[in-house]
């Protein structure tokens, strides 16, 4: 792999990173009157979303830069390791996961459709068997 393309992975996983704290961040946003409108603390589940879109296009970048799996997986991997860590011990100590549906549906819908991503990326690396 050349340099250049270490640096561009590099800077996928950074990514990778950066959108996870973020999510885990964001993800108690609620229209609770302090940041949007009182509508009786009803959530607003717009981290998974990101996390959906955003995770799945890192981890189909990484698999352009090289199809091996350690490389497509990358992505994925700083992800997850970022929402895990990040999530039960978070700033301060504070615990971001929680448990509660929204935790399960970041993690869903940022790992579910960056594994079907990663697996699209292999099997067009390993082409037809016949």
């Amino acid at each position: 792999m050349p340099p250049r393309d270490r640096v561009l992975l590099v800077v996928l996983m950074l990514d990778a990173v950066v959108l996870a704290v973020v999510e885990l961040l964001f993800l108690p946003l609620a229209f609770d009157g302090y940041l949007l409108p009182n509508l009786d603390g009803f959530p607003l589940p717009l981290m998974p979303v990101l996390a959906a879109v955003t995770t799945p296009w890192l981890v189909s970048s990484a698999g352009k830069l090289s199809p091996r799996l350690a490389v497509a997986a990358a992505p994925l991997l700083a992800w997850i390791v970022t929402i895990a860590w990040f999530g039960m011990f978070g700033p301060g100590g504070d615990l971001l996961l929680t448990a509660d549906w929204r935790s399960l549906l970041l993690f869903a819908g940022g790992a579910l459709p960056s594994a079907v991503v990663l697996g699209k990326v292999l099997a067009t690396t390993l082409g037809p068997t016949t």
